[in-house]
């Protein structure tokens, strides 16, 4: 395995490396332009390697130019979607007036993303329930931080609040623990119940059709006798 990895706050990072049934088994030292033998049974060929020099000013060339060049091409090419940041949408959720309020950041990208709860300013780690960062179905990714609010007073609310940050940006997103802004989880999306109701209003239509063509069908089938009679007559 070899490569190149750029980031604006680490700087460039190369590796070059081999691996045999799944264990390390021998790695380039860039700095000191040698082979590490990782196991006992490589010896052998980090000794072959090693006399080899060509070889390393090879792979020396390829981790200091080749594969950053390369790199930085591909950023700049992809530069405007790879180094995008877009922010969430944030807001509170909770099931019940006992349960804890999960505060949800949902459409924000890259997926370098922190959340935390604060009490005074102060990040919080008791009573706290973090969720994992998990992709939208847009490229996008959202994420969850819940807090236990069993044992916060009312007048104590004020003082929580939800604090969201994203790689690259400078401003945090804060959301103060506030009853007013609470959505619950309980409640149907409106798009649900369109959909029920449309659903509904077909499915009478259709009843409505049915008892229609059936009586349709009955009317047609027994005519009066006295018509029947004369239809009779004008056969014969």
């Amino acid at each position: 395995m070899e490569g190149c990895e750029l980031d604006e706050q680490t700087g460039q990072t190369v590796f070059l490396q081999y691996g045999y049934d799944g264990e390390d088994f021998m790695s380039f030292d860039l700095k000191k332009r040698m082979w590490i033998s990782l196991k006992p049974e490589a010896d052998v060929i980090q000794q072959e390697w090693e006399a080899d020099k060509a070889r390393i000013e090879h792979n020396v060339n390829f981790l200091t130019q080749i594969y950053p060049e390369r790199l930085r091409m591909f950023v700049n090419y992809g530069r405007s979607f790879l180094l995008r940041t877009d922010l969430p949408s944030v807001s509170l959720l909770q099931k019940s007036p006992s349960s804890p309020v999960s505060c949800h950041a949902t459409g924000f990208y890259p997926d370098r993303a922190t959340m935390f709860w604060r009490k005074d300013g102060q990040e919080l780690h008791e009573d706290v329930d973090h969720g994992e960062i998990l992709p939208n179905h847009d490229g996008t990714f959202q994420m969850r931080v819940d807090l236990n609010i069993s044992s916060v007073k009312p007048e104590d609310w004020r003082r929580y609040d939800c604090v969201f940050q994203l790689h690259g940006v400078k401003d945090d997103i804060i959301t103060k623990l506030d009853k007013s802004v609470i959505r619950k989880n309980s409640e149907v999306p409106v798009g649900a119940v369109t959909g029920v109701v449309v659903g509904l209003l077909l499915l009478s239509v259709c009843i409505t059709g049915l008892f229609f063509f059936i009586w349709r069908r009955k009317n047609n089938g027994s005519r009066p006798a006295n018509k029947l009679l004369t239809l009779g007559e004008e056969i014969s």
